[in-house]
Parts: structure tokens; C-alpha cells; sequence
């Protein structure tokens, strides 16, 4: 083990922490970082493919689980893709390039990086985050910034980094100076989903509250005090007008009230809960596969010309919320390709946490790593996190290269 920890730290080391730092840096404020960082994992490879085939190797029983969730996510896209021949080359190429995002994973376990680049990297990237969306609304008078996408992925990975960020404060031992950036990085995330009136990703903030409540083994008290900080400083926004919470929560209830009243629907909840309406007839009718995108529209317009469903759930080009939209368009294979690729990451890390905790060291990464699964989670209840080529490939990479963190630092603890 000295030899191989001796063995990283030249230009490969610097080279790998550097992609490490680029995924959450680059993620919301250039278009195409987290596309380029791909890339560039891919194409670092072969030049440790023995070490890093040997790393994967070793540590196959832990990870494999992960690794297949993701294959299996492409078996299914294929088989779809090779008997719907409408399909859009989108729906396999998504999954295939997330797959191959474990080439991070393989890099990080040969490189071995500093777990401090990705902790910066999230810092960087919240805080650019918030500086970009407080521009938009502040000096450009934009009401729902969002950079260069739109404003609900924005705030919903904003909110993500600022996750991170706060996981990082676990990997500070001393001093009060330590823990301030990773804090700051935790706030500014949270302040530029607020700045762009997201509100889905306020669920992802409570179910990371919730399992620190439920797991309290799992985070360091320090850890629990900041994230409930921060639900503190987004509930007093909500007494602040200029911050918008309060009328969008307002807008959200009215938006619900008016749709069950059979009002108007044409509303971000009332279109949303009419599209939620429609899946649940298309999922009643073709439970077991679903339907081709293609068919899914032609019967919700036959349901809106009959009276059923009102023709705003023609106009969005999903289902607004991830679940739903593999129910109705993958079926139970499409669901369960869906549940795996969050639900396997989260067992890893879970796991991981949960030996870190027992052995008196804490895993940072491995808390990271639940949150990154949690909250698209959330996010995913009222938005199609898996639909932007660009978020998809953030989460494989975020995933990947804290599964390498992550066992990178049990095998130096000798855990």
C-alpha cells in the first residue's frame, strides 16, 4: 500500500484532481465542462489501464453492484431503442455515456487525488452558481434566473453542490478557519436555488435532514448544526418578499387549489398535476413495457379530445418527474433501470458511511455520495433531472469519483 500511495503523487495525481475538481466547478457555468471532463477521463485511461484495471479489481465486490446498475440502465435503453426505431438516439446515448463515467471511478482509484479537489470544485461551482443567478436577477431584473439552462435544473444543481460542499465539512478535523469555506460553498449553493425560485429542490434539503435525524451515527454533530442552519436561513427567507419563497409557495398552493377545483390548469403545479394525471391512465394502460414517446402523446391527445384530460398536457415534452416518466414510457424494466442507478450508489455509500462511523473516522465521501442520490431524488419528484444530457452525466461523474474517494480512503485507514 506505501508503495502504491508513493507511487501517485506526480503529474498523473495533479492531472487527475484537476478533472476531479473541473466536474462541480464547470457544471453550471460552462456549457460544456462537464461534457469535456467525459472526455478527458475516457481518454486518461490507457495510460494507467494496468493500475486502474487493477484498482477495479480489487475493489469489484464492493462496487460491482453499482457498475451493473448502470449496465443494466443500458441494456434497457438498447433493448428500447432496437424495438421502437422512433425512439430518439438521445434515450441510448444518455445512458451509455453515463456508463461509461465509470472510467472516472478506475481513474481515481489508480491516480488517487487529493478528496480536497472535489471539495473545492463544489465550493467553486456553488459559488459561481450564485454569483451568475444573483447577476441574472439583481442586475438584469430576470425574475427565474438560470445561467445557461433552465431555472429549475439550475437551482435544483446548485442545491446539489451545495450538498457536497456541506459533506466536506466532515473532512475538516481543526479550526474554526477550515470549516468556513466548505460552509460558505453549503450557503452560496442554497442561495442561488433560492435566487431561482426553484422549489423542488426544498425537498431534497428536508430529506437530507431527515436522514441525518434517522442516522445520526452517520454525520458529526458539527454537520447537523450547518444543514439545519440552513434550513433555518431558508425558512426566514421566506419573511423576506424580495426572496420570492413566500409567493411561490403561495402560488403553489393556489396553483393546487385551482386545479382540484377544475379551474384553470394552465399553471406550473396545475400542468404538472394534469400530465401526472394522464401518466397514470397511459400506466393503467400499458403497465408492463410502456409506451414509445411517440404513442404516449398520441394517447394523451386522444384522452384531451375526449374530454378526460385538459390540452395542457400537450404542450411539455415530459412527465415532470423522473419516476413517472420511466413508468410511463420504459415500464417496469424503465422504473427499475431508473431506481437503480440512485438506489444502488446510495446502498454503496450508505455502507460505506456506516463502516467509516463504526472505525471512528467518518467518510466524507461516502456522505457526499448519499446526498448526490437523495437529492435527484427529490429533485426528481417535480422535475425530469434524467432528461438534460448535462445533468445526467454530472450525477455518473459525481457518483463515480466518490465511489473512488470513497474506497481511496478506507484502504488508507486500512478500513
Amino acid at each position: 500500500m506505501d508503495n502504491m500511495l508513493t507511487k501517485t503523487t506526480g503529474p498523473l495525481r495533479v492531472w487527475t484532481g484537476a478533472l476531479v475538481f473541473a466536474v462541480p466547478s464547470l457544471v453550471l457555468i460552462a456549457g460544456t465542462g462537464v461534457g469535456l471532463a467525459s472526455f478527458l477521463f475516457i481518454l486518461s485511461l490507457p495510460f494507467v489501464w494496468h493500475d486502474a484495471r487493477a484498482g477495479l479489481a480489487r475493489h469489484w465486490p464492493a462496487a460491482r453492484w453499482v457498475l451493473l446498475a448502470f449496465l443494466f440502465n443500458v441494456v434497457v435503453a438498447l433493448l428500447y431503442f432496437l424495438v421502437r426505431p422512433e425512439e430518439p438516439l438521445s434515450n441510448l446515448e444518455k445512458p451509455f455515456r453515463m456508463f461509461c463515467a465509470a472510467s472516472a471511478l478506475m481513474l481515481v482509484l489508480a491516480a488517487r487525488p487529493s478528496r480536497r479537489m472535489l471539495w473545492w470544485g463544489a465550493v467553486a461551482g456553488a459559488t459561481g452558481a450564485m454569483l451568475l443567478v444573483g447577476y441574472q436577477r439583481i442586475v438584469l431584473g430576470i425574475d427565474r434566473p438560470g445561467g445557461t439552462i433552465n431555472a429549475i435544473a439550475f437551482g435544483d444543481l446548485s442545491l446539489c453542490l451545495g450538498l457536497v460542499a456541506l459533506a466536506a465539512t466532515l473532512d475538516v478535523r481543526h479550526g474554526v478557519r477550515s470549516v468556513l469555506w466548505p460552509s460558505l460553498g453549503a450557503l452560496a449553493g442554497l442561495l442561488a436555488s433560492v435566487m431561482t425560485g426553484t422549489r423542488g429542490g426544498w425537498l431534497a434539503l428536508v430529506f437530507a435532514l431527515l436522514l441525518f435525524l434517522r442516522q445520526g451515527h452517520l454525520a458529526h454533530g458539527r454537520l447537523k448544526l450547518l444543514l439545519g442552519a440552513g434550513v433555518a436561513v431558508l425558512a426566514l427567507l421566506y419573511f423576506v418578499p424580495a426572496s420570492g419563497i413566500q409567493a411561490r409557495i403561495d402560488e403553489g398552493i393556489n396553483d393546487a387549489r385551482t386545479w382540484n377545483a377544475g379551474g384553470n390548469k394552465f399553471t406550473n403545479l396545475g400542468i404538472r398535476l394534469e400530465l401526472w394525471k394522464g401518466a397514470g391512465m397511459l400506466i393503467a394502460e400499458h403497465p408492463l413495457f410502456g409506451l414509445s414517446v411517440q404513442a404516449g402523446h398520441a394517447r394523451l391527445q386522444q384522452h384531451v379530445q375526449a374530454g378526460r384530460l385538459d390540452p395542457v398536457v400537450l404542450s411539455p415534452v415530459h412527465m415532470h418527474n423522473d419516476a413517472v416518466q420511466a413508468l410511463v414510457f420504459g415500464g417496469v424494466p424503465g422504473f427499475l433501470a431508473w431506481l437503480g442507478i440512485l438506489a444502488a450508489p446510495f446502498a454503496f455509500f450508505a455502507r460505506a458511511a456506516r463502516r467509516g462511523a463504526a472505525a471512528g473516522h467518518p467518510n466524507a465521501a461516502a456522505l457526499a455520495g448519499m446526498l448526490v442520490p437523495l437529492g435527484y431524488f427529490g429533485f426528481g419528484l417535480t422535475e425530469m433531472m434524467f432528461w438534460s444530457g448535462r445533468a445526467c452525466l454530472f450525477y455518473a461523474l459525481m457518483v463515480f469519483v466518490l465511489m473512488g474517494l470513497t474506497l481511496n480512503s478506507e484502504e488508507e485507514l486500512g478500513n
